[in-house]
């Protein structure tokens, strides 16, 4: 498949499946476009096949060229801010960012700048994109890592079906207090909210369901502490510090859970991120290494 973007257009070619399909039902049940995008889409005039505008129910062709308007300029309350940016991969439809621990993902109040949101916005927009900034998954304020990002909302939306799908996979190491005895394992417990605690959240009966596995990777005897790799099949607010708590090994650094002061942060990062590409199906992977020194930076290179 061939894409090119043309000013707030991006064109497709060479796409096999769209092949004796009409318009929309390759837009609708290929690649699963929401209904209020499409409606929105062809109000606009914003779909054209070979520089023309056609009826949604014309039948493409293998030579064909699809042009989508996927840049159209959005409003958005987020006050672009230049940060310096450390981006592992990226193409015309998504990128992923390597978090720093200390920054929020998005604004919690008006006005508030110094969040990655802010930052990615002064990106696009320095590129000629005006679309809304849209992360497709969080990462806690002093968690570090792989985060992934959509350009447009056709992108976020394919991504986030993906993300329901559990296809997005995500990778995590955390140093937890204590010498795991067990090389790998399963933490099933459901998580809600702590009455006692704004933000705390807490094992609950009547929580989400959260499900951690977790793998040990080195244990250190001195420090009495486990290195440890972390995959999600659900993606609750604290899951994992939550969930390592709860079994007796807190993460070192996170005093919110029981773990000790002695980091400035909760040693948790997400060194891996794969996914399929929404538009190509190809798997991406990046590795994201660590940059303050909590872990090296060479663990999975």
């Amino acid at each position: 498949m061939l894409t090119v973007r043309k000013g707030e257009w991006i064109e497709f070619a060479g796409v096999s499946a769209w092949c004796g399909q009409t318009l929309e039902s390759f837009l609708k049940e290929t690649w699963g476009a929401p209904k209020k995008w499409i409606h929105q889409l062809r109000m606009e005039k914003g779909v054209k096949v070979n520089g023309e505008t056609v009826s949604w129910q014309t039948v493409l062709q293998k030579r064909d060229r699809l042009q989508l308007w996927l840049y159209k300029p959005e409003a958005s309350d987020i006050e672009p801010e230049y940060q310096e940016l450390d981006i592992l991969w990226e193409d015309e439809h998504v990128f992923v960012i390597n978090k720093k621990a200390g920054v929020d993902v998005h604004p919690t109040a008006p006005n508030e700048t110094g969040t990655l949101a802010n930052a990615v916005a002064f990106y696009l927009q320095s590129d000629g994109i005006f679309t809304k900034v849209r992360h497709v998954h969080r990462l806690d304020r002093d968690t570090s890592g792989a985060i992934l990002f959509a350009k447009h909302a056709l992108s976020a939306a394919m991504l986030d079906r993906l993300l329901e799908k559990r296809q997005i996979k995500r990778t995590y190491i955390a140093l937890v207090h204590g010498i795991i005895k067990k090389t790998n394992g399963t933490i099933h417990a459901p998580i809600g909210r702590d009455r006692h605690h704004p933000t705390r959240r807490r094992v609950s009966k009547t929580g989400d369901d959260a499900i951690t596995h977790y793998r040990v990777l080195e244990t250190f005897a001195n420090s009495q502490t486990s290195l440890v790799e972390l995959t999600l099949d659900t993606g609750r607010t604290h899951q994992i510090r939550v969930h390592m708590s709860y079994i007796g090994h807190p993460l070192v650094g996170d005093v919110l859970y029981g773990g000790s002061g002695e980091f400035h942060r909760q040693a948790l990062h997400a060194i891996k991120l794969s996914f399929p590409h929404p538009f190509t199906n190809e798997i991406i992977t990046c590795i994201a290494p660590c940059t303050d020194g909590i872990f090296p930076s060479t663990l999975y290179q």
